[in-house]
């Protein structure tokens, strides 16, 4: 059983090829025309990037049945996974809310990334857990037994880890068939004039940029999504929302939220780094900067976690409180609320 989509795809590396058709080249379908210049590889694999968005004619994406023609300018990137790693276990800290013979449910903290991978071979949620678990099962990738889904490093809360093989398949399942339930809570910048809605727009690497992901609304790239939110608070200048997954896919609510205009605060990859709406006061703009520095990273925690037990069938419905910095930037807003009213 594989993982979904976005727990494999931010760890993948890129292969760069340019080329430039010749003044008398016929016309070919782009497929066919790289086959004959990139060794190893293979349609589908080209196929797959081509509807990821990571083939370009002339600086834009074309679709597979594009027909190359002379002087065209190609650029290509080609994903493979990352070589294998060697997993050393580490005596780290987990916050573990729940275990059996089957699962462990834990409360992941911010900065931890969760396997290792380019740029983070120690120090991960894996190394601490092959220490504390010694027979964890491989799973579909190198270097993450256990996992079934995962969180992004600035990210807080409830994470799943199967102990078992039979764990990690049903686990897996219901992960790829959308049967689990994962609600998140995230301050974005903001106020909405619904109380919900909902998201949906594929989710692929950005073109211009390939470290983070991108919103494509016409279907054409990326791989599809969505995601449901409410409103839970409202601070006038941001607000408290619960984003409930019905896809899984990299960076899916931080992409969705600023593809609807509501960033998540501090959010320094999708723009929520910088005052995006309030006043122009200086007393303002320190309070922000006193909120950036007690929230270091993005307003995001994975607040609840329902999934059906591999064994038992038993469903098993897991919450956890907002960390620390969360909360220190929510009595802030309130505080900072209450103030305006009574200065109004």
């Amino acid at each position: 059983m594989s993982f979904e989509e976005e727990e494999i795809d931010d760890q993948e590396l890129f292969e760069h090829y340019k080329f430039t058709a010749d003044k008398g080249q016929e016309l070919l379908r782009i497929d066919k025309f790289l086959m004959d210049r990139i060794a190893n590889t293979t349609r589908n694999k080209l196929q797959q990037a081509i509807t990821d968005g990571n083939i370009l004619v002339n600086k834009k994406p074309v679709k597979s049945n594009y027909k190359v023609k002379p002087l065209d300018e190609i650029t290509v990137e080609l994903s493979y996974p990352p070589q294998e790693i060697e997993l050393i276990p580490e005596d780290l800290p987990l916050d573990i809310l729940y275990e059996d013979d089957d699962v462990i449910v834990l409360n992941k903290a911010a900065g931890m990334v969760v396997h290792p991978g380019y740029g983070n071979y120690t120090g991960t949620l894996v190394n601490g857990l092959i220490h504390h678990f010694k027979h964890l099962p491989d799973s579909s990738m190198a270097g993450r037994p256990g996992l079934v889904h995962r969180l992004d490093k600035n990210t807080t809360g409830i994470m799943v880890v199967a102990k078992t093989e039979h764990a990690l398949t049903h686990l897996a399942k219901q992960f790829f068939d959308r049967t689990t339930e994962r609600r998140y809570h995230a301050l974005v910048w903001g106020d909405f004039e619904e109380e919900e809605g909902r998201i949906e727009g594929n989710v692929g690497r950005s073109l211009k940029n390939r470290k983070v992901m991108h919103v494509f609304p016409e279907g054409d790239f990326g791989k599809y999504a969505v995601t449901n939110y409410k409103v839970l608070k409202r601070f006038g200048y941001v607000s408290l929302v619960e984003c409930k997954l019905e896809t899984g896919r990299t960076h899916q609510i931080r992409v969705h939220m600023k593809y609807i205009g509501h960033p998540l605060f501090n959010d320094e990859e999708y723009g929520g780094d910088k005052i995006l709406k309030g006043t122009t006061f200086t007393k303002y703009k320190q309070f922000i900067s006193n909120c950036f520095q007690l929230l270091p990273r993005q307003a995001l925690h994975a607040k609840s976690l329902g999934f059906e037990h591999p064994t038992t069938g038993e469903w098993m419905q897991f919450e956890s409180e907002l960390p620390d910095d969360m909360q220190a930037i929510l009595a802030k807003w309130d505080t900072y609320l209450l103030n305006r009213e009574l200065d109004s």
